[in-house]
């Protein structure tokens, strides 16, 4: 383990009175009151029920066995951002545009965000994976009523130093240094799913929502009396900063999770660098 375990319990909700505002007050000028509300349509169904609707609420994307595409009332979220679950009686969207969601929030596992939406609504039942969305929505277009900013720390592609060695050196010529003991820096990411040394950190203005980015290897063993000396999220929900570390390198594929890491980093000590 790299930090105590935690057990969210509370949920982030981004719920009807905070989509109204957002709408209201969206630098976009997409206030008007010319959209419905989620809620306003399934409690309507039958009323737009083969109809072209505009339709203001939380998109919510998550990859898997079964997918996740769809329009709700909110959505609740992990303290770390993750598992994003709709809120309501969602409908199910066709068509959304992959575009569009580069403005939401993608804290990693799934995407989500205030979201303006047109197209043609069905209330016939039956939809999604394995039929179980009772609403569906053609999507003609849409928009982002919310735009995120997220903010980007990188460390630089140079030498460290004589005995150290850089990330990026070890990315670029892994065999060369496997089973070696090995001191280098980056930053240091956790939260309780991946636990990773990367090149950089990109968040949310508010600093929320941390992802890894650039070159990554994964991570094993890191001190977690060192943790408390690095930006940690609520409740223990995520850790990162800029480390220097010391441990054994070791590549061949295979590592982390769903062994979809080419490299690993066995620590044996770590300082905060800041």
């Amino acid at each position: 383990m790299v930090c105590t375990p935690w057990r969210a319990t509370t949920l982030v909700a981004l719920l009807l009175f905070g989509l109204i505002t957002l709408t209201t007050c969206s630098s976009n000028g997409l206030g008007g009151g010319s959209a419905l509300y989620v809620q306003n349509v399934t409690e309507n169904a039958q009323q737009y029920n083969g109809q072209e609707i505009t339709v203001d609420g939380a998109y919510v994307w998550r990859s898997g066995e079964p997918s996740l595409s769809v329009l709700a009332l909110g959505v609740s979220t992990l303290d770390n951002g993750l598992d994003a679950q709709p809120l309501g009686d969602p409908i199910w969207l066709e068509g959304f545009p992959a575009d569009v969601t580069a403005d939401l929030h993608r804290p990693g596992d799934s995407v989500y965000g205030f979201v303006r939406v047109s197209g043609t609504f069905e209330a016939n039942g039956g939809y999604g994976p394995n039929q179980q969305y009772r609403f569906l929505l053609n999507v003609a277009s849409a928009e982002p009523i919310e735009q995120v900013t997220r903010v980007e720390e990188r460390i630089a592609d140079t030498a460290l130093g004589e005995g150290k060695v850089s990330l990026f050196e070890l990315v670029r010529n892994p065999d060369q240094y496997n089973g070696q003991t090995i001191t280098t820096q980056g930053y240091y990411f956790w939260n309780s799913v991946i636990y990773v040394l990367a090149e950089g950190i990109s968040t949310e203005e508010d600093g929320s929502s941390p992802q890894p980015i650039g070159e990554i290897i994964w991570m094993e063993g890191f001190p977690p009396d060192k943790s408390g000396d690095l930006n940690v999220g609520p409740n223990n929900s995520y850790v990162w900063g800029l480390v220097e570390v010391t441990g054994t390198f070791q590549t061949g594929g295979g590592h982390g999770k769903d062994g979809a890491y080419q490299s690993v980093f066995f620590v044996e000590s770590a300082t905060p660098l800041k």
